[in-house]
């Protein structure tokens, strides 16, 4: 028995390792790869797995670690941060989506507790799977990036009560408002009374355990805090995974939850692929031959629903076509966690075995089809945009009458986010008139009140350029979030408009060549600006003159980045590096309290043999000096004008330096 344990777990580890890598390659989300290999493995597929009960298992450890880790990545604050619309959009989507459901499964005959429960299966959408998506996009931090985040984030919050809700709504006897009402405390209390002790013990706990500093101890007791309060949940009657997920909300806010989510997050992908793949292994595939067309019909039904009702969720708090689209899309799949709750509703007879297979199917379809249905929606809501653009802007535009007619030479400034408020906020403070062009309505309304002359509208639309005044720009500066709107923004201005200049700021070193072939005048993007940073102040501890620095900067901004890009300097360029990095030059040092130099005089020091640079003149109390007595002795304050190499000026002033910073960390 042990060894045919063994046998299924190098079976479902080897698929694993198998699916990691081949989808990474491929850019898809492994998780749709994990529920294809256990529909494969499983006993309703190739059999190499007949029976799975220790896999399963297996899965609930994983579920667990996964609630887990979710909980100690949810922050308290993240939540309050959301956008107001977002918070309302997403509780708008939730609820509406579990009415209607529960409607319509109660008007095809489920009992009102069953469709409940079929609307709480609908509500949830992938977080790992479309979190996914938009990281590999890199559009995590674009307006649409942010709201399904915020929307998931909500959705797998919602996931307490909704599991605290299925004990009731699977009792066998019809039961009184009161009965429900009364099971409902019940499990509140309990769960209330362990989250009071936990909160009361685990971070003391955890303190104890991080002053003995062995890691091996800390990953051991996270695991013990994991399960045990799992078990001790499932013990009051509420589900395991739930108990996972309070007991990762309790230490969320703790100092320590980044060094817990390292390291649980190996254990936690290991066993929450295992899960993935056991969920694939229910899957019957003689039930879905048999429904296949049912199926079918479920699956473009959760389509349209859940991507209906978000997209109108969406539109009536941002009144954006394009918006509601890609989110629409983005959110119409079934969730993760709708198969945990799929696993507690067969435990408690709110799901029949045809049900949960028609289910699975159904499910397991619309994750598989997640990729492409938020490259169709990015696709599709260009299109509606461009009826609506004129509006847009109009509408947007009654907001902020006060700039109706940009004139001659004025600049666009495409995302009003912390770059853009900076450009117009420098715009504004030397005169010179622009126009903001921004997505998301609340920051139109919030420029607006503070004056600026912003407009609601995607400046990837012709449409929108045009009304915020393109053909007589000077500059088009666009700082957003998104690299594919970007990259069309680029595009259309410079094919509307040939002569603009077009200033980009850019996330992502490959983006650099694609936007200056675009038609791009200038890409800056912000890591190489920190790198560039981050070396001026490395050349400015070396004594290397700022005017000197300043030319190296503009050097590599010119060769649009190739040095840090790991790209082969051409010769001209070597050769100015090389003079700059050898050549003679002149630096100011101050004598500090407690130089090795105080009160004595530069015979003294003798900094031309000691180091090699040379005093060519004293700054004192704003006068300089240039011939020396033999008794004149550098006092405090002194600014002393050097002049040798870059070496020398170095150690000049490490002989200089007070012995109290030496050993200082910079």
């Amino acid at each position: 028995m042990e060894f045919d344990f063994l046998r299924q777990l190098l079976i479902v580890l080897s698929a694993t390792l198998a699916i990691v890598y081949v989808f990474q390659k491929l850019r898809l989300p492994t998780i749709v790869g994990f529920l294809l290999v256990g529909l494969v493995i499983g006993p309703n597929g190739g059999a190499l797995i007949a029976g799975f009960t220790q896999v399963e298992i297996l899965a609930e450890i994983g579920v667990a670690l996964l609630l887990f880790t979710i909980g100690v990545e949810f922050s308290l604050a993240a939540l309050f941060s959301l956008q107001r619309r977002v918070i309302w959009a997403g509780l708008l989507q939730i609820v509406v989506t579990v009415i209607v459901v529960a409607a319509l499964a109660h008007l095809l005959g489920a009992p009102a507790p069953q469709a409940i429960f079929f609307g709480f299966l609908m509500a949830l959408s992938s977080t790992a799977i479309v979190l996914r998506v938009y990281h590999e996009r890199g559009e995590l931090h674009s307006i649409h990036g942010r709201s399904v985040s915020g929307v998931l984030l909500l959705q797998d919050l919602s996931i307490v009560p909704m599991m605290l809700l299925v004990p009731v709504l699977g009792r066998s006897e019809v039961a009184s408002f009161w009965d429900i009402l009364w099971a409902s405390l019940k499990a509140v209390v309990a769960l209330f009374l362990i989250v009071i002790v936990a909160r009361k013990l685990l971070p003391r706990l955890l303190h104890q355990v991080a002053v003995l500093k062995n890691r091996e101890v800390f990953t051991l007791v996270v695991l013990w805090i994991c399960l045990g309060t799992a078990w001790l949940t499932a013990q009051t009657g509420l589900s395991l995974a739930l108990g996972a997920l309070v007991a990762g909300l309790v230490i969320s806010e703790s100092e320590m939850s980044h060094q817990i989510v390292a390291d649980v997050l190996p254990l936690r992908d290991c066993f929450s692929g295992i899960f993935f793949i056991s969920i694939g292994m229910l899957l019957d595939l003689q039930v879905l031959r048999q429904d296949f067309f049912t199926a079918l019909a479920q699956f473009l039904s959760i389509l349209i629903l859940k991507g209906g009702i978000a997209f109108l969720a969406f539109w009536a708090l941002y009144r954006s076509v394009s918006l509601a689209t890609i989110l629409g899309f983005s959110l119409a799949q079934v969730g993760e966690f709708s198969f945990v709750l799929a696993k507690t509703g067969v435990q408690h007879d709110l799901l029949t075995g045809k049900d949960e297979q028609l289910f699975l199917a159904s499910s397991i379809l619309s994750m598989i089809a997640t990729p492409w249905l938020i490259q169709i929606g990015h696709r599709l809501a260009r299109g509606p945009e461009r009826n609506s653009a004129h509006s847009q802007v109009d509408s947007a535009g009654g907001e902020a009458q006060a700039d109706e007619s940009p004139g001659q030479g004025h600049v666009i400034v495409v995302g009003y986010g912390v770059n853009g408020r900076n450009v117009a906020r420098v715009l504004k403070e030397v005169g010179i008139r622009y126009r903001i062009l921004e997505l998301d309505p609340d920051l139109v309304r919030s420029a607006t009140a503070e004056g600026e002359a912003v407009f609601f509208g995607d400046a990837v639309q012709p449409e929108i350029l045009r009304q915020a005044g393109l053909d007589s720009a000077r500059v088009l500066v666009i700082a957003i979030s998104d690299p594919s709107a970007t990259a069309r923004v680029v595009s259309q201005a410079r094919r509307l408009r040939p002569s603009i200049y077009i200033i980009v700021r850019t996330r992502y070193v490959a983006e650099i060549e694609p936007l200056y072939r675009l038609g791009a005048n200038e890409v800056i993007p912000e890591e190489f600006e920190t790198s560039i940073e981050i070396f001026a102040r490395v050349l400015d501890r070396y004594h290397i003159p700022r005017n000197l620095i300043s030319l190296q900067v503009e050097m590599i901004r010119q060769g649009h980045y190739g040095m840090l890009r790991g790209l082969r300097l051409r010769g001209k360029q070597l050769d100015e590096l090389n003079r700059f990095l050898v050549g003679i030059t002149a630096d100011i040092y101050m004598i500090l309290d407690g130089s090795p130099g105080l009160g004595k005089t530069l015979a003294e020091i003798d900094l031309q043999n000691t180091s090699g640079a040379t005093v060519i003149a004293v700054v004192r109390d704003g006068k300089y000096f240039y011939r020396f007595d033999v008794d004149f002795r550098l006092a405090a304050g002194d600014m002393l004008v050097l002049l040798g190499a870059h070496k020398a000026l170095d150690d000049a002033s490490q002989i200089l330096q007070p012995p109290a910073d030496t050993d200082a960390p910079e």
